[in-house]
């Protein structure tokens, strides 16, 4: 049954790596770098940071090895970048879809899963949280470093959009002054029991598979 259960678990992290990518085309990146900016951000860093927080998490724990959520938010990476190019395949520019950055956050949960001697729940409790917390700053200063996403916007409209989603212009401050601390927070908070989770799906794979 070793092999069913090392099987189980391989395709689990794919799957969840899969579905990172899927997330951001979807409910993040496409959508928030390019047609409403600012006015997504929260949301944007609590999809990322938890579904960043439980693959990884499980991972990790899954091999014991720190090392091995950055290992995963590389390979989330790379499936973006991938997407990337099949965009740009279509006629769009490159910069038109901007890769969240994950590496950085993923970093701190395999730090802090290696300063606490492979301590779990510290890996839950703290490296949860900094995840949540760094996430929105590193993604913030990455979209900074891009050129002009809603111009992209009106430039290149997405072809999936309805008439009814054109893009229309960021109101920064209407319903909050600070996007950054704002994901900041609910991603720190939300993104501890994301990873208890992630560590109690390891648990029960090896049950399901004993």
């Amino acid at each position: 049954m070793v092999w069913l259960r090392r099987t189980t678990h391989y395709l689990f992290i794919v799957v969840v790596a899969v579905n990172s990518t899927l997330l951001t085309i979807n409910a993040g990146d496409y959508i928030f770098y390019t047609d409403w900016a600012w006015t997504s951000f929260v949301v944007f860093s609590i999809s990322q940071s938890t579904m960043l927080v439980v693959g990884a998490i499980y991972y990790m724990l899954f091999t014991g090895v720190p090392g091995t959520a950055t290992y995963y938010a590389t390979i989330m990476t790379i499936y973006t970048w991938v997407a990337k190019g099949a965009w740009f395949a279509l006629g769009y520019p490159y910069d038109f879809v901007v890769t969240p950055v994950w590496i950085p956050s993923a970093m701190l949960l395999d730090l802090t899963y290696w300063a606490t001697r492979r301590n779990k729940h510290a890996a839950i409790i703290i490296g949860g949280t900094l995840v949540g917390l760094s996430l929105p700053i590193f993604n913030m200063i990455n979209l900074l470093l891009v050129r002009d996403p809603l111009e992209m916007a009106f430039k290149y409209p997405r072809p999936t959009l309805p008439p009814y989603m054109t893009p229309i212009e960021p109101q920064v401050g209407k319903f909050y002054n600070s996007p950054v601390a704002l994901g900041s927070g609910a991603g720190a908070v939300l993104s501890v029991p994301i990873a208890a989770l992630g560590a109690k799906l390891n648990t029960w794979t090896y049950r399901w598979m004993a």
